[in-house]
């Protein structure tokens, strides 16, 4: 993917043997949407995921993955940018990368959740579900905490 502007030294890869293990779990273990996730959770959850990354001189320094089954059904999750590297539209570089995946197009739905990212999203199509009411969910917010000793 051609970089531009400030970017223009980030690379973005679908490459999972890239992916800094160690990097994802610091950050995502204190994310608002999955603290304390346990590290062999997030090991098999990336391991049945497409995942990218963003990287700086070889270095991590962005997250997307995209729960699906290729087909039917993608959700996006876990998007961040590391604070240093923010404000360079790496979030945007990441979802054109989602989006433009081989194996995630023609997909009939794909849904995410976020708290604070909205405009980010609708740029790219995302919006409110047209059928809310038809949407339900288990949530164990406290899986994590109760489930798995280890960090």
């Amino acid at each position: 993917m051609a970089s531009t502007g400030a970017d223009r030294d980030i690379e973005i890869s679908s490459d999972p043997a890239r992916l800094d293990l160690d990097l994802l779990h610091g950050w995502l273990t204190q994310s608002y949407w999955s603290p304390g996730i346990p590290r062999s959770t997030l090991a098999r959850a990336i391991e049945h995921s497409i995942c990218f990354g963003a990287y700086e001189g070889g270095r991590q320094v962005g997250f997307a993955r995209v729960i699906t089954d290729r087909a039917t059904f993608g959700y996006l999750a876990d998007v961040f940018v590391l604070e240093p590297w923010r404000g360079r539209g790496l979030s945007r570089r990441l979802v054109e990368a989602v989006k433009a995946h081989p194996e995630l197009q023609g997909l009939r739905r794909f849904m995410l959740a976020t708290r604070d990212a909205h405009g980010l999203y609708r740029k790219f199509g995302f919006g409110a579900p047209a059928s809310p009411g038809s949407l339900m969910e288990i949530l164990d917010p406290d899986v994590y905490r109760r489930t798995a000793p280890e960090r």
